[in-house]
C-alpha cells in the first residue's frame, strides 16, 4: 500500500472502518473529511448480489439528480435535418453526422462527454462502436440517449442526468453531486439514485440484492453506509 498523505490521515480518523453508518451520517462525514483544495466529486460505489455476465441480471438506467452533479456535460449529438436544428437549438454542445464520425476516427478526438443519437442515426454511429462502447459512450434506449426527442435528452442531461450500470465486478459506480453541495443536497441525490438501483432490481436476481455501499469524495475514505435501512 502507498503511504497515505497527512490529509488522508487526519480524514481517516474521523471514519470507523467497522461501522455502517446510516446515509445523513455517512454523507455528513463525506462532506467533514473532505480535506482538499478544490472541490471534490462525491461518488457512491453499490455493489449488487447479481451476475452481470447474464443478460437477464443487467442492472441499468438513467435518473436526474434532484442537485444535478456539478458538472456541466458536453453533449454531442447525432442528427440531421429537423432534428438537427432541434438539438442546437436546445444546446447540444456539437451536432453533426458523417463529419463526426470522421472526427473521431481521423482525429481521434473525445471533447463530450455524453453521446446522443436519433434513431435513424443509429447504422453510422455503429461504426463508433470500438471507440465508443469501452469508453461508455455509446448510445442508448434505456439510458434515453437514443431518442428523436433530442430537445429532452439535452435538457435532462443538461439537468444533471447521470447514467448507472453495473461494471464486470457488479458494482455501479455514480458521482452523486460535490462536496460544496453540502450534505442535505447530497443525501437527497443519493437516494435518488438508490431509489431507482432498487427499483431496477432484475427479477432474476436472487439473495441479498444490496451487497454493499460505500460513499466516498475523490481524496477521501470510503465511508461504509447500512445497506439494510436503504430498503425500508
Amino acid at each position: 500500500m502507498p503511504k497515505r498523505g497527512k490529509k488522508y490521515q487526519e480524514s481517516m480518523k474521523l471514519v470507523d472502518r467497522t461501522k455502517l453508518y446510516d446515509t445523513d451520517e455517512a454523507l455528513n462525514l463525506v462532506v467533514e473529511s473532505a480535506k482538499a483544495k478544490f472541490d471534490e466529486t462525491v461518488e457512491a460505489h453499490v455493489r449488487l448480489g447479481v451476475d452481470s455476465r447474464h443478460a437477464d441480471q443487467q442492472v441499468r438506467g438513467a435518473i436526474v439528480l434532484p442537485h444535478g452533479t456539478g458538472k456541466t456535460k458536453k453533449v454531442l449529438v447525432f442528427a440531421k435535418g429537423e432534428k438537427a436544428k432541434e438539438a442546437e437549438n436546445a444546446g447540444a454542445d456539437f451536432v453533426g453526422a458523417e463529419d463526426m464520425v470522421q472526427k473521431i476516427q481521423k482525429e481521434n478526438w473525445f471533447d463530450f462527454d455524453v453521446v446522443v443519437a436519433t434513431p435513424d442515426m443509429m447504422g453510422l454511429v455503429g461504426r463508433l462502436g470500438r471507440v465508443l462502447g469501452p469508453k461508455g459512450l455509446m448510445p442508448n434506449p434505456k439510458s434515453g440517449t437514443v431518442t428523436f426527442d433530442v430537445e429532452k435528452a439535452i435538457n435532462e442531461i443538461k439537468a444533471g442526468k447521470v447514467e448507472y450500470r453495473l461494471d464486470k465486478t457488479n458494482i455501479i459506480h455514480v458521482p452523486v453531486g460535490k462536496v460544496s453541495f453540502g450534505a442535505e443536497k447530497l443525501t437527497e441525490n443519493f437516494k435518488t439514485l438508490m431509489d431507482a438501483i432498487v427499483k431496477a432490481k432484475p427479477a432474476a436476481a436472487k439473495g441479498q440484492y444490496l451487497r454493499s455501499v460505500t460513499v466516498t469524495s475523490t481524496m477521501g475514505p470510503g465511508i461504509k453506509i447500512n445497506q439494510a435501512k436503504i430498503t425500508e
